[in-house]
């Protein structure tokens, strides 16, 4: 690899024999033993399909996108997926800017074959319509810095990613039923990818004419190093991929051995993804919680709101009616005590909340709606103390004819106590003595 050999530049031959010496003694130079992994953390974006793993010092991006392609012609039913790598200059002085190197094809093609040879992602369920339309995934990983062991944190990046993404709904419509609609997220909920397992690469370094082995190398250990291999597996213990590089030839012993270290460090990190991805979808469905109260309860308190207010309404037109009528006592009791039990309703739980009931008296609530609404006896009161003297001797005859046919009237309006009472009743009592009233002076 074109890392490898310009870091072997790099390192002195003092340098080398350190390493060396200090791994027969089981102690490498960053204080690990020989088959201690570096702390690993996984943090996501805040975009889905999107993550950030840091391996030790060693920190890769992973982005996930898809869109609608044409299927192969070999596989119509079945979607597609490819891994693009690019390395950053500044993650090493040996990358370079342009077209990517044989270290950066060497890296993808061997995420690549883990994930495409377990079958790991179900590419079937990715088929929109068979032979026409299906989603292409596309997996870009980014090296931020280059601390060795590029294989295991662009591995771990682009199972965090794939985890999190989601892909648009597609239905048909139209007028015919053939027009294939892509739901936006605001319409219909994306819908993530289905994955069976995760494949986890574990890399393995050999170090020194011994073969020393030693697990998560850096990028120390990968200068001196004569082979690596690196061993795809998933929880199970299932080997879904091998990669051996380097000349240096291994015993099969050394390799069992790799295998079984590398399926107990496969399903810690499997357990560490699942996690972190758990956590993303709880504060990703904290987000969606809305703040304000649903339309529903709304439009109870206004109903609640309202019924008050017309029950208010309703017992002033009853106390109206008792001034003219002994026997509507009772009736305005009832409706009292039903207004009580409302207002104990309405206050009673969170279900029937009302903000205004609780610092509101209802008493006096009730004396100051019933004191701004006059009632027509009254009003006729104040309109005949408010006549001329000249003109109380000249209706004075008329006026005991008007009280006379008030007399009838109230004996009609105490007849009708028990009908509802509209605005139409109140006031046709004084059209008719303004009527009469006015009928009486002209006769004579």
């Amino acid at each position: 690899m074109e890392q490898r050999v310009a870091n072997s530049l790099v390192m002195t031959v003092n340098g080398k024999k350190f390493i060396e010496t200090a791994l027969l003694s089981d102690i490498r130079v960053d204080g690990r033993r020989p088959f201690d992994y570096r702390t690993l953390t996984i943090r996501f974006g805040s975009e889905d399909g999107s993550s950030e793993v840091q391996l030790g010092q060693t920190q890769v991006i992973g982005f996930v996108t898809g869109q609608l392609v044409q299927p192969y012609r070999d596989r119509p039913n079945e979607g597609t997926f490819a891994i693009y790598t690019e390395f950053s200059p500044m993650a090493d002085p040996s990358f370079e800017p342009g077209r990517p190197g044989d270290s950066a094809i060497e890296l993808g093609r061997i995420v690549d074959r883990g994930l495409r040879e377990s079958r790991a992602v179900d590419t079937e369920s990715l088929c929109v319509i068979a032979g026409k339309l299906v989603w292409a995934i596309r997996i870009d990983l980014h090296i931020i810095d280059n601390a060795g062991n590029l294989v295991d944190a662009a591995n771990i990046a682009a199972l965090a990613a794939l985890s999190t993404f989601t892909r648009p709904e597609c239905t048909f419509g139209g007028e015919d039923g053939q027009e294939l609609i892509v739901h936006p997220p605001d319409e219909r909920e994306p819908l993530p990818l289905i994955i069976h397992h995760l494949p986890v690469a574990v890399t393995f370094g050999f170090i020194g004419d011994d073969n020393i082995v030693v697990i998560d190398p850096t990028h120390y250990e990968e200068a001196v190093m004569g082979g690596s291999m690196t061993a795809t597996l998933n929880t199970n213990g299932d080997v879904c991929a091998i990669q051996k590089a380097g000349g240096a030839g291994v015993l099969q012993s050394s390799i069992m051995q790799c295998l079984r270290i590398a399926s107990v460090k496969a399903g810690d990190i499997t357990s560490k993804i699942k996690n972190a991805v758990e956590s993303y979808n709880t504060q990703k469905a904290k987000r969606k919680v809305k703040r304000h109260n649903p339309a529903p309860a709304v439009s109870s308190v206004a109903k609640n709101h309202m019924e008050r207010l017309t029950l208010g309404s309703d017992e002033s037109a009853v106390g109206q009616s008792n001034n003219m009528d002994i026997d509507g006592q009772s009736n305005e009791q009832d409706k009292t005590n039903k207004r009580k039990n409302t207002a104990k309703d309405l206050t009673g739980g969170p279900a029937s909340w009302d903000p205004y009931s609780s610092a509101i008296d209802g008493d006096e609530l009730r004396a100051s709606l019933a004191s701004r609404v006059a009632t027509p006896l009254e009003k006729d009161k104040e309109e005949l103390t408010q006549v001329k003297p000249d003109e109380t001797k000249s209706t004075q005859q008329s006026t005991d004819a008007n009280s006379i046919a008030e007399i009838h009237e109230m004996a009609e309006v105490g007849s009708q106590k028990k009908q509802a009472k509209t605005l139409k009743d109140a006031v046709k009592p004084k059209h008719k003595r303004k009527n009469k009233s006015a009928s009486k002076p002209s006769a004579s």
